[in-house]
């Protein structure tokens, strides 16, 4: 991921785009985009959103598949399950966020939401952070959620039902859910945190304040997109902010020409809204391994 980020901050990238379709109980994300590398790649994802799934069907909520191209012939080079894959490389995005913006002492964490990606988001974290204490909360699943990665990972993990008490002791905190309305406040948060703002990837979604975001520096990981969806974009609707106060994409920070944490004091929000830069990325590995050990099933669509 951050090779990923470097490269298009460096321009050696195909030209992301994103779309949002509506549907009757969810809608589909189309993300498109490439890489150019020893191998230029290119890949376009189609994922739904149906948030009811689970509970009416025993479906997961999130469904997809990313479509692996030669970014140089236009040649398919494979079809891969999304989920997985989404998962793993928006924890990720986190972990490289953190290991820039966050303070490198950062020991404790607040989690909001208790779903798959809350999992994938702590444990991506403590790979870069010295973290030693975890808090989850959620409407629902934080008891089940902190049970399971108490018994998983060497720090303690505990269910709160008060998000302030929680984090505003937490040096980190992460918003990972489908939240349409803002959770987190300015109330809610202390000097020198760093929040990871997950969640909100569609313009009808929302979940930190507006008024948290004119007061923090912002770090999205494509500015085009958080324009448009994520959280940045409602405290831009609301003319707390403009775009052009922005601090700079991930991209920038890691090249170096926007700068990271400037003190300790300072709040930085990074908007996650998810980019098709990270699918081509993570997509070229699964595929470059799986070519690798022979893994797949290979169809003969041309000669």
């Amino acid at each position: 991921m951050e090779t990923a980020f470097a490269l298009h901050a460096r321009g050696a990238a195909l030209q992301p785009g994103l779309l949002h379709v509506a549907a009757i109980g969810g809608e589909f994300h189309i993300k498109v985009g490439g890489l150019k590398g020893e191998r230029t790649y290119f890949a376009a994802k189609i994922n739904g959103g149906f948030f009811g799934n689970r509970r009416a069907f025993g479906l997961p909520n999130i469904l997809g598949l990313i479509v692996l191209y030669d970014g140089t012939t236009g040649l398919p080079l494979a079809v891969m399950e999304s989920g997985l894959v989404t998962r793993l490389r928006t924890g990720a995005a986190t972990a490289v966020a953190a290991r820039y913006l966050a303070r490198p002492e950062s020991r404790c964490v607040t989690i909001c939401g208790a779903g798959i990606q809350a999992e994938v988001q702590l444990r991506a974290l403590q790979a870069v952070l010295p973290l030693e204490r975890a808090f989850v909360w959620s409407r629902s699943g934080a008891e089940v959620l902190a049970d399971t990665m108490r018994s998983q990972l060497s720090m303690a993990v505990e269910s709160v039902t008060d998000l302030r008490e929680a984090s505003c002791v937490s040096d980190v905190i992460v918003t990972c859910t489908p939240a349409k309305k803002w959770f987190l406040g300015r109330e809610h948060v202390r000097a020198g945190t760093f929040i990871a703002a997950v969640g909100a990837d569609s313009p009808d979604k929302g979940e930190i304040e507006p008024q948290l975001l004119a007061e923090a520096s912002v770090v999205p990981d494509l500015l085009s997109q958080a324009i448009h969806v994520g959280d940045w974009h409602h405290a831009v609707a609301e003319k707390l902010v403009k775009p052009e106060q922005i601090r700079g994409e991930l991209g920038a920070v890691i090249t170096g020409v926007a700068r990271a944490r400037m003190n300790s004091a300072e709040i930085i929000v990074f908007d996650s809204t998810g980019t098709a830069l990270q699918d081509t990325a993570a997509a070229a590995v699964v595929y470059e391994k799986a070519m690798r050990l022979g893994y797949g099933t290979s169809l003969a669509l041309w000669d």
